[in-house]
């Protein structure tokens, strides 16, 4: 407001002529006496001293979590709007919308969830972070943190599929021979496993081994079922007909 006062800048013109022998890149300091506000002018200040903060604090929170899209997140539930839960993620809020919930799960001010960083986008009214608790790779991640063979990399996680809260199944692949990648994520006596389906409400987890042969891979997806034997086999479509 100050520099943008037209007395200002003819005053700061006149020191500048006065120095002599300045260049382009110097400093020059010329002590000049700030002008008298009246009260008008100082709530203009104000109002865009804090519209510059509110701004600030918005690239601040896109910044940091914009490089966090895709992985999962701790928060507290904050409040319910019109069924969409607001969680508490440190810096700012995220959005749990009422189809991205699991089954019909509800929350109580205060607890505490995990949640997959789905989107970050900016918006007029500030950078909006928009969580999933349904998103197949809120599962896969889940496998990450539970597996280390797949944090590592020994084991891939080369496809997942879910109906949030009913059934799931995760398709894998071990890079070494030597270890089995369905028992890497079941764990002994099934408690890897167990630890993700206890997150995500009891939903039913099949762990399929991945084949690069789609007939073996598929009569694997199909387990427990017994394939008798495929008849149609469509690659361009990516369709089969089994029987």
């Amino acid at each position: 407001v100050v520099m943008e006062s037209p007395d200002f800048q003819i005053r700061l013109m006149d020191a500048l002529d006065e120095s002599e022998g300045a260049e382009v890149g110097d400093y020059v300091e010329e002590q000049i006496e700030n002008p008298d506000f009246g009260r008008i002018a100082a709530q203009a200040a104000k109002q865009v001293i804090l519209q510059k903060v509110r701004e600030a604090e918005r690239d601040r929170q896109f910044e940091e979590f914009k490089d966090r899209k895709g992985t999962i997140i701790n928060g507290a539930v904050k409040r319910e709007e019109y069924g969409n839960v607001i969680v508490d993620i440190g810096r700012g809020e995220g959005i749990l919308r009422r189809n991205e919930k699991i089954g019909r799960e509800a929350y109580r001010i205060g607890d505490r969830i995990r949640c997959y960083i789905k989107d970050v986008r900016r918006e007029p009214r500030g950078p909006q972070v928009f969580l999933s608790r349904t998103d197949p790779q809120f599962m896969a991640e889940l496998f990450k943190m539970e597996v280390p063979e797949i944090y590592d990399g020994t084991v891939m996680i080369r496809g997942a599929v879910r109906e949030a809260g009913d059934r799931a199944k995760v398709a894998v692949y071990s890079r070494e021979r030597d270890i089995d990648p369905v028992g890497a994520c079941v764990g002994m006596k099934g408690t890897r496993v167990q630890a993700i389906i206890r997150e995500l409400r009891g939903e039913k987890i099949d762990i399929v081994e991945w084949s690069e042969d789609p007939i073996t891979f598929v009569m694997s997806a199909l387990s427990p079922a017994k394939v008798q034997h495929v008849s149609v086999v469509d690659d361009e479509n990516r369709v089969m007909e089994v029987v």
